[in-house]
């Protein structure tokens, strides 16, 4: 099982900030059935997490005694934080895919889409990648107004779940409005976006065992299973997304903070 979505690196975002939180995040990780994980720090102005920083950080990680002691697999990646400059980064190194794939992670602003995401999609897509949305469920501008995220996934982009959202963690509603996403064939990926072993956890098998999820169990493995295609750079088995307010299921959601 992997876990395409983390903060365990050691000091450099605001995930582990020292090696106690980063080895007890990973031990966290094991007991929740995870056997890899892709490490995406954040990549942003404030955090300017490099490609090839990252892969120094993760050496860093596996170096220690606690972790050399499992199995645990860690790769590459980052979550970056959309920007007009982005592509920019691309060309210079400093961005590259998830574990050297063609899927690149991307965040939005908590409250908005900015207006060039289309044009920045389309790019991207023109130069053989494929973006992936990081946890749409805790967009404020999405939750206002879904279509926005229908609009992205059918010009090809994907999307990822927090593992939290499904399960409640964040309340009902945005668990709600996280299953309601994944009716409508709008997400294609969950993972944990793990920061810390208690306000922002590795759940994955967990999920498994709530009884309000017991008849989602076929799609969160599908979901989940789609990691592997990332690893090994392979191509993720789309499903037609429903145009929402159209399928008698979607409704709009009131914000609920992350």
């Amino acid at each position: 099982m992997i876990d395409m979505h983390s903060h365990i690196l050691i000091n450099v975002d605001d995930g582990a900030q020292n090696s106690k939180e980063a080895v007890q995040l990973i031990q966290q990780a094991i007991d929740e059935g995870i056997t890899g994980i892709i490490a995406t720090p954040h990549f942003t102005s404030h955090y300017p997490n490099s490609f090839e920083k990252i892969k120094l950080k993760i050496k860093e990680l596996c170096n220690l005694k606690e972790i050399q002691h499992t199995k645990i697999k860690i790769f590459p990646g980052q979550e970056v934080r959309i920007s007009e400059d982005l592509i920019e980064h691309i060309h210079n190194g400093n961005i590259k895919g998830l574990n050297h794939s063609r899927y690149l992670l991307i965040e939005f602003p908590p409250n908005e889409i900015p207006n060039y995401t289309q044009s920045i999609f389309s790019e991207l897509q023109e130069m053989g990648y494929v973006p992936i949305i990081a946890h749409p469920e805790r967009n404020q501008a999405i939750m206002q107004d879904m279509n926005l995220l229908y609009e992205l996934v059918s010009s090809g982009a994907l999307s990822q779940l927090t593992s939290s959202s499904i399960e409640g963690y964040f309340g009902r509603g945005l668990q709600k409005a996280s299953i309601e996403m994944m009716e409508c064939n709008l997400v294609h990926f969950i993972a944990s976006d793990a920061h810390h072993i208690e306000y922002r956890p590795f759940i994955m098998q967990s999920l498994f065992e709530e009884k309000r999820l017991i008849k989602l169990q076929p799609q969160l493995s599908e979901l989940i299973q789609n990691a592997e295609a990332i690893i090994h750079n392979q191509t993720i088995k789309r499903k037609t997304p429903l145009l929402p307010g159209k399928n008698g299921s979607f409704r709009k959601f009131r914000f609920f903070n992350n």
